[in-house]
């Protein structure tokens, strides 16, 4: 196996046409690519120093994009190496903040459930509205969320933020679907 290195742009491009939780740079390549084991790779041809110019600065900024930030935490080593449904929660909520902290501040305010506030600027709020709710604080974030909800209660939450920040429902769907 050989190691390459890629510009930041360019793994998220790759990582954005992930199918499957698990599959390597590699096979993305391999798919994108149609490029089979054994077969025989063209000779690239050598790029001249006028196209090297002609590219963009890479320091250039640019929007985030956020979908393909969602999907690279989906394909982190990170959020693979997660074994609890809540550590998975809490890492897929501290992205979301940090992607657009106005909204979702603003997909926050209205989630709560018949007895329980979700989610607040500190622990002592959550305390206070509902027993045995085993508040823990969003990494990176002035949130703290109640983790004491089963699996389902977490997805829905999460669904809920993604929706109401935008994202695509079939991503809804796949951050769902890996919690």
């Amino acid at each position: 196996m050989k190691t390459i290195e890629v510009d930041e742009e360019l793994y998220r491009y790759i990582a954005s046409h992930t199918q499957h939780i698990g599959e390597s740079a590699s096979d993305i390549l391999r798919r994108m690519l149609k490029f089979t084991a054994g077969q025989s790779a063209p000779v690239a041809p050598v790029a001249t120093t006028a196209a090297k110019e002609a590219q963009p600065a890479r320091n250039e900024a640019r929007p985030q994009d956020r979908v393909r930030a969602v999907r690279e935490l989906l394909l982190s080593d990170e959020y693979a190496e997660q074994n609890k449904a809540v550590n998975r929660f809490m890492l897929v909520l501290s992205t979301l903040y940090r992607l657009d902290p106005a909204a979702f501040a603003e997909a926050t305010a209205s989630l709560q459930g018949r007895t329980r506030v979700y989610f607040a600027g500190d622990e002592h709020t959550l305390l206070q509205n509902g027993t045995h709710t085993k508040p823990k604080h969003v990494p990176g974030t002035p949130y703290w969320v109640i983790t004491n909800t089963n699996t389902g209660r977490k997805c829905s939450m999460v669904e809920h933020i993604m929706l109401a920040m935008q994202f695509p429902q079939e991503l809804t769907e796949k951050v769902r679907g890996t919690i």
